[in-house]
């Protein structure tokens, strides 16, 4: 998944981009607050993660702006301000979690895991099923059946789109803008390695990578037909 850090502190920010970037997520992190309100305003993300004491514009101001323009992308607060004044100010301009610094990272990530499962249908755990297929998001690994087969890290972000929507067809462009940020260059044929990579390790399964030609792939389940 793709997620936006808007985070000024420089040990801090590294530190969260590097924990997420390990369990496959492609990270943009920006530092500065107009800057962040300007990616915002032509890139969807999956998740904002959002310090409110940012150079240029506050944090505040940019949630503020993303809620009026009709963006529902799941945003998580992340600040050294506790008062609960500045909790209820966040959640009612549109924040959907908060949380105060010092953290602990497997919270942030937990937290992070609850947003990403609204944003991608709700799914009341973190192990998504299609077919024989299981993906644990927390763990990150996967099942087919009985047997757990190793994917690398862009891979396992690849099928938790595709199976997070059963028979949804994503498009190269959007399966690009998901799994590889900015300093990344990234065509399509590099969705079409990964497509076929993953294909060739989920072989077996009861549930197969499906080419719509010239609109996307989807992942369809054969117990469904």
């Amino acid at each position: 998944m793709r997620i936006l850090l808007v985070e000024d502190t420089h040990d801090v920010g590294e530190a969260i981009s590097r924990r997420f970037q390990q369990t496959g997520h492609t990270v943009d992190w920006e530092t500065d607050g107009v800057a962040a309100s300007e990616i915002l305003s032509f890139t969807e993300y999956d998740l904002v993660i959002l310090d409110v004491m940012l150079p240029g514009v506050d944090g505040f101001s940019i949630l503020r702006k993303l809620r009026q323009s009709g963006s529902g992308v799941p945003v998580l607060v992340l600040t050294a301000r506790s008062e609960v004044d500045d909790r209820v100010s966040a959640l009612d301009l549109g924040a959907d979690d908060y949380l105060v610094k010092p953290f602990d990272f497997r919270e942030l990530e937990a937290r992070a895991r609850v947003l990403l499962r609204r944003r991608s249908g709700g799914e009341p755990t973190n192990v998504i099923i299609c077919g024989d297929i299981s993906l644990d998001r927390a763990n990150r690994n996967v099942m087919v059946g009985k047997r757990e087969i190793q994917l690398k890290r862009r891979e396992i972000v690849l099928l938790e789109i595709l199976a997070s929507r059963p028979g949804k067809v994503f498009s190269k462009d959007e399966l690009l803008d998901q799994l590889f940020g900015f300093e990344e260059a990234a065509g399509e044929n590099a969705i079409e390695l990964y497509i076929g990579r993953l294909r060739k390790k989920l072989e077996g399964a009861r549930a197969r990578i499906v080419t719509l030609r010239g609109s996307g792939y989807q992942l369809v389940s054969d117990d469904a037909a």
